[in-house]
């Protein structure tokens, strides 16, 4: 993986080397254009100025003009500025024209101004020489085809522009360039769709994970409130709980029930049994045929005294309370059935 650092020193170089292109890419379609459409053209101008490329060396610096200040050569790109008078030049100047020399008919020629040439007193143009070898032009230069006064060069520019206009200067220069500036722009594109395209994945990822959790979320409190709901259904189908009913106080019995109160019944009970005096002397006022009868009752009133003690053993041996049975009155009972 690259460093951090090697990423940045990266960047400021792809970028410096974009801007030098961009530039260089401007300044060649700049100039291209100009110096195509003014280079060598004398019918047109830039903001009043033509450039020319120069073809000879009849301006170079030699020994017959070592003592000039202004020299160039060959391959050299001139600046020519138009003159509003041109009638008004002096010698010394450098001009620019059009040759009417035989051999170089109607040709652009740059070359300094010796002298000012006049016909019986009237101006009739310009004596010119080139400054290398110090011979005159065999024509002189009629200020109709003065072209303009030279201002400047650039040097060498010339033979880069003659090779632009070449076919491999024109690949070198212009196309590859452009082609370059093209790629890389494209690249750049291409890399910033890719980190846009990241950007919108990474979000669309993290709302989708948002989405899952929330959903997840969700599912857990169904599955809480399910549980709750099935929980609360089962608590509905369970049958309520039967209180248990509270114990009845149970009253204390006596473990032991006195023999005197046990016996006293009893013998109470024998008494009434037996027949008294009185109904003795009643049954003779009747036939006789009713004493049998009374006399078999008395033997089923045994079975009362009989009852009597089982009622008391039981009471002593059960845990039924001896209110609801007690012993005292059962010789009223018995008291009542031998009236009767």
């Amino acid at each position: 993986m690259m460093s951090e650092k090697a990423k940045k020193v990266l960047d400021v170089t792809a970028k410096v080397l974009t801007y030098l292109l961009t530039a260089f890419t401007v300044f060649m379609m700049v100039f291209t254009i100009v110096t195509v459409t003014t280079v060598d053209k004398n019918e047109r101008s830039f903001f009043g100025y033509r450039f020319y490329i120069v073809k000879t060396d009849s301006m170079s610096k030699s020994e017959n003009n070592a003592h000039l200040d202004v020299h160039f050569n060959a391959g050299d790109i001139i600046i020519v500025k138009n003159v509003e008078d041109n009638t008004a030049l002096e010698a010394g100047d450098i001009i620019t024209f059009i040759s009417t020399n035989d051999e170089s008919y109607f040709e652009t020629i740059t070359h300094m101004i010796r002298d000012r040439e006049y016909d019986k007193g009237r101006f009739i143009g310009y004596r010119t020489y080139g400054t290398n070898t110090g011979v005159d032009d065999k024509a002189i230069v009629e200020p109709g085809y003065v072209l303009g006064k030279y201002t400047g060069k650039l040097p060498a520019v010339g033979q880069f522009f003659a090779f632009v206009k070449t076919t491999p200067g024109y690949i070198v220069c212009i196309l590859v360039p452009f082609l370059l500036l093209i790629l890389y722009n494209g690249v750049n594109v291409i890399r910033l769709f890719k980190q846009y395209r990241g950007e919108q994945m990474s979000a669309m990822q993290a709302e989708r994970d948002k989405i899952d959790a929330e959903r997840a979320e969700n599912l857990r409190m169904m599955e809480e409130l399910m549980a709750l709901k099935e929980q609360l259904m089962k608590q509905q189908a369970a049958p309520a709980p039967v209180e248990a009913p509270a114990p009845e106080a149970k009253p204390e019995i006596p473990a032991e029930i006195p023999a005197k109160e046990a016996e006293a019944p009893a013998e109470e009970t024998a008494e009434s049994a037996e027949p008294t005096p009185e109904a003795t002397e009643e049954t003779p006022a009747e036939s006789a045929e009713e004493i049998p009868e009374e006399i078999e009752e008395s033997p089923a009133e045994e079975p009362i005294e009989e009852s009597v003690e089982e009622v008391a053993e039981e009471t002593s041996e059960s845990e039924i309370p001896t209110e609801e049975a007690p012993v005292g009155e059962i010789p009223e009972a018995t008291e009542e059935t031998s009236e009767e």
